[in-house]
């Protein structure tokens, strides 16, 4: 399991690492790993704002997904998203993506 599961099961909580995951994992397990490799990866630096990297990291990949999937309509690609017109070209904006 991961640090972001709430099971209890001693036996599955120690399984930490991707092979405990199913063969097509889903978006929130691969978040969990990517999590747990990144604070693997700092070796206990000290930790600031991760929330907001995360966000960072994440909204990008997501934005250029869903505007592809939507041949750049933005009226379509902020239903999917579930997000306003507005908000949705100005986060667009802030990556280059118009």
């Amino acid at each position: 399991m991961t640090i972001f599961d709430t099971t209890t099961n001693n036996q599955a909580s120690a399984q930490t690492d991707s092979a405990s995951f199913q063969s097509n994992p889903t978006l929130r397990e691969h978040v969990a790993i990517s999590m747990q490799q990144y604070l693997k990866q700092m070796q206990g630096q000290p930790l600031n704002d991760v929330y907001d990297l995360v966000l960072t990291q994440v909204e990008e990949p997501l934005l250029r997904a869903i505007m592809e999937h939507t041949r750049n309509n933005q009226t379509k690609a902020a239903k999917v998203l579930g997000l306003n017109r507005g908000t949705l070209r100005k986060k667009l904006k802030r990556y280059n993506l118009l």
